[in-house]
């Protein structure tokens, strides 16, 4: 717990006086904030279709059991099959029997968050399987040795300049590479992986109970690619992801992409509703779907917070959220990041030892103001938060801080004891440390709101 919260506290204390790191997350996410403007005029009733979606989420959190089961009949109709990955564990297990079944030296894929939560590219190295990401941000992310920064943007915190670097350092490039040239390399190197993959990985951005469908959003192709081309499709998805009817996709996709990325639809929206029928020439052999839990029923069993796995991943709230553009991606040490990550990871991994990420939040609401299907986030935290005390997950030093303040707080008498220079004195030496160095501590003023009240009451004129 200690190591996780001081770990945390180090990176985002290091970040949040990167003048540089600010200067390239302010101008990404500035470019979003436009395009999402712009995006949003599309809709004549935006609130209309957030309320639906948020009525949809709901609905299948409320039954998601009813929706999954409704999913896989209908899939393993399509002659798909479907593997219950309890946890993390689980899903490495059966990804790698199956990437031995093929006899595979490598595997494309296409970017998705759900593999990068349960560490599935390590895994595959240790089995002597390469792991090619496809995606051109998960690409530049895995030649850095780095994770994913944005749950979108996966390289936002590069700048066409660090990324051209990168490719000079790891691929010869010629230095000042243009993104058009550093574009048409990764191309042209991932083409001919394409075609002789036997096993493409992705994830799944719904998952559609009505027709047992999986749906694909992105801007590349390759996600495409990484299902057309391979003889077996292995699919890992979380298991809220499900929806439950092909025509709600009039309703999620445009709101996916707007929020995302500002588009008013995103370039490739594919359903892939099983393997290769007969007949078909093109689409996988073998199409396998994985069932992810990795602690989604913890969330779930959480009488409020369980409205978190609402999420359809846009990214909205990361944008928004003053903390994340402070600290950046990389600082919260966890997959999910932003006010979505603070929520559902203390649940997933843990409340003892992820329980300061509800706490890093100013709570000002951002997040569920922009939020597609209505999350209230910004509750939600408060809620970690109140649950956090209830299981005794807090400190000494927390319980005693809060108790001295609650009786100074109620007693007006011992909140006007002493100097202004006194009580400053006593301020600095008690929060300096934890205030930080790069932060001047605010000085209480010489007289406090009760002083000055009573002086204008009194008609007193101070000079």
């Amino acid at each position: 717990m200690i190591e996780v919260y001081n770990k945390f506290r180090k990176d985002s204390s290091l970040k949040a006086a990167d003048t540089e790191h600010h200067r390239k997350i302010s101008y990404n996410i500035s470019r979003y904030d436009l395009a999402v403007k712009a995006g949003k005029q599309q809709y004549a009733n935006l609130e209309l279709a957030r309320t639906r979606a948020a009525y949809l989420k709901n609905k299948v959190i409320g039954d998601l059991e009813k929706f999954l089961v409704e999913f896989e009949v209908n899939f393993e109709k399509n002659g798909g099959k479907i593997i219950w990955a309890q946890d993390a564990g689980d899903a490495i297990r059966e990804i790698l029997e199956i990437v031995k079944k093929y006899d595979a030296a490598y595997v494309v894929k296409s970017k998705s968050m759900v593999t990068e939560e349960i560490g599935l590219n390590e895994h595959l190295v240790e089995a002597g399987v390469e792991a090619i990401e496809t995606d051109l941000g998960e690409f530049i992310v895995q030649q850095a040795g780095e994770q994913p920064y944005h749950i979108v943007t996966p390289a936002m915190h590069k700048s066409k300049e660090d990324v051209a670097a990168l490719f000079n350092e790891k691929f010869g490039l010629p230095p000042g590479s243009t993104p058009e040239q550093v574009t048409a390399f990764v191309r042209s190197r991932l083409r001919e992986k394409f075609f002789h993959a036997r096993v493409g990985i992705t994830g799944a951005n719904f998952l559609v109970a009505d027709t047992g469908s999986v749906c694909l959003t992105e801007n590349e192709g390759n996600g495409l690619m990484s299902t057309a081309f391979p003889d077996v499709h292995i699919v890992v998805a979380g298991i809220e992801k499900v929806i439950p009817s092909v025509k709600n996709l009039d309703l999620f996709w445009p709101l996916l992409a707007t929020h995302g990325t500002g588009q008013k639809m995103t370039a490739y929206n594919s359903l892939i509703s099983g393997p290769r029928q007969e007949g078909e020439s093109d689409g996988p052999a073998e199409m396998i779907v994985i069932l992810l839990d990795n602690s989604r029923s913890e969330v779930l069993s959480r009488k409020n917070q369980r409205r978190a796995l609402g999420c359809i991943r846009c990214g909205a709230c990361l944008n928004t959220c003053p903390v994340y553009k402070t600290i950046g991606g990389h600082a919260y040490g966890t997959t999910y990041s932003g006010p979505i990550g603070s929520v559902i990871t203390p649940w997933m991994k843990g409340l003892n030892e992820y329980k300061h990420l509800s706490f890093a939040s100013t709570l000002c609401g951002s997040c569920t103001e922009v939020c597609p299907v209505k999350i209230n986030l910004h509750e939600l935290l408060l809620y970690n938060r109140n649950d956090s005390v209830k299981q005794g997950s807090y400190t000494v030093f927390d319980a005693f801080s809060m108790f001295t303040w609650k009786k100074i707080m109620l007693n007006r008498k011992w909140m006007d004891t002493g100097s202004a220079k006194m009580k400053n004195m006593v301020f600095k030496k008690a929060f300096s440390g934890l205030w930080g160095p790069e932060r001047e501590l605010p000085e209480i003023a010489a007289d406090n709101f009760k002083q000055l009240w009573e002086e204008r009451r009194e008609g007193k004129i101070r000079k």
